[in-house]
């Protein structure tokens, strides 16, 4: 078996290193000391940028401008966004645009992705229904246009929509009254949509996305069996690659400090103590990468396993959720009351693993899903 990850998806990697090489963590006013949002936009400057490198593009069909790349390919350059806390919607606007070219309507993919690809169309996505905790497709309902439309009907609420002021298209989640699950392209400026604001716990301008009876023509919504359900697993796995990146930059950040902090005349990393909190945390690191890679391996190749793709992914979302707590928690430790320091990054990335944390959702609840998954498909 050959684990190295293919030429192209390593020129991606190192295309990425280039471009947020020139990022910095604290380029916005900290969350800590900001009343509402640390700023009102996304990093277009770094928009621009990563569009000029193709990565905005790296996932999309090479009929529509794209290189052609898999998923893995995204969790590899999300992975390099977290070590800098990019401020790009680079995983919900990839994630949407691959959902369109596999299930949408092959008119829908040539009028939006090559702009998506160009950086010029940013998609975002309704992902934690009404309440963080239903599933998303339940808080919206979707019903066929009486009369002679061939449209559809939208009515509920998504909340905590990442950049949903400052995207073109919001990928709202729906069920019909057969129970089927669509998923709607709804325009930001759109009759009868509202948008309520909301601050995600690392700073950032969220938005409860309200719509009362918003008429999208058909071909906007796209209503292939398991277009919504794929979505939501690539979106879950790229969150885990953001944890994994976030947690590999704060081990590098806390390996530096404990390396050059002394008492009584020894660096403190030389204390034992010390050494195997941070050999601990490796470990996790660890095991959120090897999770993380299995899980966006089922989703790229479609492979089949014991269990169904989102078992893989129920695991990931168990070490990435638990792991990147306890990384960011050690790292608070190790660095004393320095790391407490607003004139610091370190607490800009604990605001931000906490957000990822929560996005992923407890640990304990993807054991229960997995222990059901694992009841229904019996190993052997």
């Amino acid at each position: 078996m050959d684990f190295t990850f293919t030429e192209e998806q390593q020129a991606a990697v190192e295309a990425a290193k280039a471009v947020f090489s020139g990022v910095s963590p604290d380029a916005v006013p900290s969350p800590a000391l900001t009343q509402g949002a640390v700023a009102e936009e996304f990093d277009r400057p770094l928009w621009a940028k990563l569009a000029e490198s193709d990565l905005l593009s790296l996932v999309i069909d090479p009929q529509y401008g794209g290189a052609g790349l898999d998923p893995i390919a995204l969790c590899l350059v999300l992975r390099e966004s977290a070590k800098v806390l990019a401020r790009v919607p680079l995983l919900e606007s990839s994630a949407v645009a691959v959902a369109v070219q596999r299930y949408g309507d092959a008119e829908l993919a040539r009028e939006l992705l090559p702009a998506a690809g160009r950086g010029e169309l940013v998609f975002t996505v309704g992902a934690n229904g009404r309440t963080g905790h239903d599933p998303a497709e339940l808080a919206v309902t979707a019903r066929p246009e009486s009369g002679d439309g061939d449209g559809w009907v939208l009515d509920g609420v998504q909340t905590g929509v990442p950049w949903a002021q400052n995207a073109d298209r919001i990928a709202v989640p729906a069920h019909t009254g057969e129970g089927r699950s669509v998923l709607a392209l709804v325009p930001r400026v759109h009759d009868g949509i509202t948008l309520a604001e909301q601050i995600s716990t690392n700073g950032e301008r969220y938005a409860e996305v309200h719509l009362d009876s918003v008429h999208i023509e058909a071909p906007a919504v796209i209503t292939a069996e398991g277009a919504w359900e794929w979505l939501r697993e690539l979106l879950a796995t790229g969150t885990c690659a953001l944890a994994l990146g976030l947690g590999e930059g704060v081990l590098a950040m806390t390996s530096e400090y404990t390396g050059k902090r002394e008492q009584f005349g020894f660096p403190i990393a030389t204390f034992q103590a010390v050494a195997v909190q941070a050999a601990d945390r490796y470990i996790d690191l660890r095991a959120m990468e090897a999770t993380l890679w299995q899980a966006a391996w089922r989703i790229s190749t479609g492979a089949g396993g014991a269990l169904p793709v989102s078992g893989d992914v129920a695991v990931a979302k168990i070490w990435a959720s638990d792991g990147v707590r306890r990384v960011v928690q050690t790292a608070q430790h190790l660095h004393g009351g320095f790391g407490a320091d607003t004139d610091y990054p370190l607490h800009r990335y604990h605001a931000w693993a906490k957000q990822l944390e929560l996005s992923l959702g407890p640990a304990a609840a993807h054991e229960e899903a997995l222990g059901d998954l694992l009841a229904a498909h019996p190993l052997g």
